[in-house]
């Protein structure tokens, strides 16, 4: 018996460290030894008159408070202005956002578009409406309450000059003020973590789902999705991969918001991601056969299956086993119990501060990672019950 609860703990343990930080070691191995080999080739700039055409699409649902801000961000891209069409797409939108984006005060140069319908049917009933009416030969998709960068549609059309690449990923990145930086440690954390492996995974063959805050595609590869999909961007561009493309990772594209305004704002979020992640995972499932998609189901289920599915599932189990074995004295299992004791007192030390608004950052990761899995509960609990709508259920940002 002893020796079954043995192989199970240690089973656990080596999935939750692969899950969280095993793979980002494996990655960083592989792409060492894969530049021994073989050098990455320098992406080739288009020269200024070879420049494509881009539609830049925003997608926005009551954004009166951002979305001034936003088409003043847009009209700073260092990008040709007879080469891009600004598209917004405000469905469902009751307060002023409609109004705000008519009645802006565009340089005569800009070429834009409203696009507008008072039902609510969500972002991917929306963005499919208007996909018809794009002619461009890329499509860059971004949230409204996110500033991007002035270059960020140059560093992502010249990746589109490799044919192999069907679309690139853009980089999340997450502004903290001196008074939320503490409460936001933990988001911030995961986002940089995030994309260094989207980084590596990109160097080794293809990113594995974009996020929504700045992505792009070929235009001519955007498929349908369902209309009951959760987490369109993610469903888009792992179809695009499954279709022989890669998807590429432009760092230095990048798609800045303010962190949630708090724990409890940002598990709404997780609770739909984890639900969509569930959804996929279902959906997907041809990309689990590593005989026919290789590389990239390696990747798919190392970065993404295993945090959706087995490793949330693997912690208590781990737990609960430790704590047996330690009970019945083995030394080495009694000092792994402590350690885990240590790590959720300190989750629950964090959760007791942020109710009372005190910042301490060295509580809010270990307190952030045990979020993030619980929400994978959640999820779960929401998509075998039907209750998780395609509608996004905004999170309040600090």
């Amino acid at each position: 018996m002893d020796i079954f609860l043995k192989i199970t703990f240690w089973s656990c343990l080596g999935l939750v460290f692969y899950t969280y930080l095993g793979y980002g070691l494996v990655l960083y191995v592989l792409l060492k030894i894969k530049n021994l080999f073989k050098k990455r080739p320098p992406v080739v700039e288009s020269a200024e008159k070879d420049l494509p055409q881009v539609t830049f699409v925003v997608a926005a649902y009551n954004e009166e408070g951002y979305i001034e801000d936003k088409i003043r961000n847009n009209l700073a891209f260092d990008y040709p202005r007879d080469k891009i069409h600004f598209l917004f797409v405000t469905d469902g939108s009751d307060d002023r956002t409609p109004l705000l984006i008519e009645n802006f005060d565009y340089p005569k140069d800009v070429s834009w578009k409203l696009y507008h319908k008072p039902e609510r049917a969500g972002k991917i009933a929306a963005v499919e409406r208007i996909m018809e009416f794009v002619t461009s030969p890329i499509t860059i998709y971004t949230d409204a309450n996110t500033d991007v960068n002035a270059m960020a549609i140059r560093n992502i059309v010249r990746h589109y000059n490799d044919p192999t690449i069907g679309a690139v990923a853009g980089e999340k990145r997450i502004s903290m003020s001196a008074k939320d930086a503490a409460n936001s440690a933990g988001e911030g954390f995961y986002w940089k973590y995030e994309s260094a492996l989207k980084r590596w995974d990109a160097q080794l063959y293809s990113v594995v789902g974009a996020a929504g805050e700045l992505f792009s595609i070929r235009t001519d590869l955007y498929t349908p999705v369902p209309p009951d999909t959760i987490i369109e961007d993610f469903f888009l561009t792992l179809t695009i991969s499954r279709n022989g493309y890669r998807v590429m990772y432009e760092p230095d594209a990048f798609a800045v918001e303010t962190s949630s305004a708090s724990i409890q704002e940002e598990l709404k979020r997780k609770i739909r991601i984890a639900a969509g992640g569930l959804q996929a995972v279902y959906r997907l499932a041809p990309l689990l056969n590593i005989f026919k998609y290789g590389l990239l189901t390696f990747q798919y289920v190392s970065h993404r299956v295993l945090r959706w599915t087995l490793t949330p599932v693997a912690l208590p189990i781990l737990f609960i086993i430790n704590l047996i074995l330690a009970i019945k004295g083995y030394p080495l299992f009694q000092i792994i119990l402590g350690l885990q004791v240590i790590f959720y007192l300190a989750a629950f030390c964090g959760y007791l501060l942020e109710k009372q608004k005190i910042k301490f950052k060295a509580f809010f990761i270990p307190y952030y990672f045990c979020i993030m899995n619980y929400a994978v509960y959640r999820g779960f609990l929401r998509i075998i019950g039907g209750r998780q709508s395609v509608m996004w259920e905004k999170a309040k940002r600090a």
